[in-house]
């Protein structure tokens, strides 16, 4: 493999997984409020997060560019101050994170709603708080599945594309992650590389498809059993 090659993986892996750690724990904590609220506006507020799930990953690219430009919310000319992400990886890392975000939060509620409402109500009952509650029985009892929405998170991040090429660009060692260099390499003609690319990209989805499988069977098996 050429340095190339190592450096596209190694950007992604460095890129995901930032994307991962900064939006586990905001996703988490949402995704509990949304399971344990039923109503209109929540609804309605939850569905905006899911909308990177729906919209050209390009367009989500677009807007970001949009919010980062300088007559934009993050622009300079309203924070008083460059963030100078446009063509860096911290720009891969955000767009990463606001494709990868709406797959996390969506996987959590679905674990958080696995837990029965029922126990966080002895739990306060016994004179625990909400945050005692939530830490010492939501949190391990869904424990397998926001496993799960993390690992999910993480490979989505890791074939993100379409908004990661709008504002990081593809820079070779710089902003190229192995989507990207996929793209490059096919363009090129390169298809020892493309292949390379291609098999890394598929052992990632499917390691992490299994572990969330396996994840999610066992937390069914000791949902039936309880």
């Amino acid at each position: 493999m050429t340095g190339e090659v190592w450096n596209a993986i190694l950007l992604t892996i460095q890129v995901s997984t930032a994307a991962t750690v900064i939006i586990f724990v905001p996703a988490i904590l949402l995704a509990w409020y949304f399971a344990r609220h039923d109503s209109l506006a929540s609804h309605f507020i939850f569905s905006l997060f899911g909308l990177p799930m729906v919209l050209p990953p390009t367009a989500v690219g677009y807007l970001l560019l949009r919010l980062l430009a300088n007559d934009g919310l993050l622009g300079p000319t309203l924070m008083g101050f460059n963030l100078n992400l446009l063509l860096t990886w911290q720009a891969a890392v955000l767009a990463a994170s606001v494709m990868a975000f709406p797959l996390v939060i969506r996987t959590a509620k679905v674990a958080f709603e696995n837990v029965d409402p029922q126990l966080e109500s002895i739990s306060r009952t016994l004179g625990r708080g909400p945050w005692a509650t939530f830490t010492s029985v939501s949190l391990p009892l869904a424990s397998r599945g926001l496993l799960a929405a993390g690992i999910l998170g993480f490979t989505r991040a890791v074939g993100e594309f379409g908004a990661t090429i709008t504002i990081a660009g593809n820079i070779p060692g710089k902003t190229q992650t192995i989507a990207s260099a996929i793209y490059s390499s096919q363009q090129a003609g390169n298809q020892a590389e493309a292949t390379i690319l291609i098999v890394f990209a598929l052992a990632i989805g499917w390691t992490a498809i299994f572990c969330t499988e396996l994840l999610i069977r066992r937390s069914t098996i000791e949902s039936r059993k309880a």
